[in-house]
């Protein structure tokens, strides 16, 4: 056995934790440079907007628009699926008797499928969001 069998898989663990670690260290570092710099500001006096404050003790960051970016992923989902399919019909790939279920053809049925399901779970996102317009966002009175 050489030294190859084993450093693969290492690599791939190594890439993985990579992978996963470092962007929370990031985070954090950052994190920990900006309350370092708002205790430097108030040690020498600054007033500091209460709202910055705010942003830096809350915990939870603001989730995007979630019915927006499905229905983005389901857009881009079917265009692959339909260029697939377009391109296993331009180079012969594409058999209307039924036959044509392998190579082009099955990734776009792949991407069809799953741009059907981001667009249904888009609906039912859009369809379950609160229609509450009174409240602008951000400007709740939650404690």
């Amino acid at each position: 056995m050489t030294g190859v069998e084993v450093l693969v898989p290492l690599f791939f663990f190594v890439f993985l934790g990579a992978v996963i670690i470092v962007p929370i260290w990031l985070k954090e570092r950052t994190r920990q440079s900006a309350h370092k710099l708002i205790s430097q500001a108030i040690e020498k006096g600054e007033k500091i907007d209460p709202e910055l404050i705010a942003s830096l003790s809350d915990p939870k960051p603001k989730r995007p628009d979630r019915a927006r970016s499905t229905l983005g992923s389901a857009v881009i989902m079917l265009a692959l699926s339909i260029a697939l399919t377009a391109s296993a019909f331009f180079t012969g790939d594409f058999d209307p008797t039924g036959h044509s279920w392998g190579g082009q053809m099955t990734g776009a049925a792949i991407l069809g499928a799953l741009g059907v399901a981001f667009l249904i779970l888009a609906i039912v996102d859009y369809s379950s969001k609160p229609k509450n317009s009174a409240v602008a966002p951000g400007n709740s009175n939650e404690a």
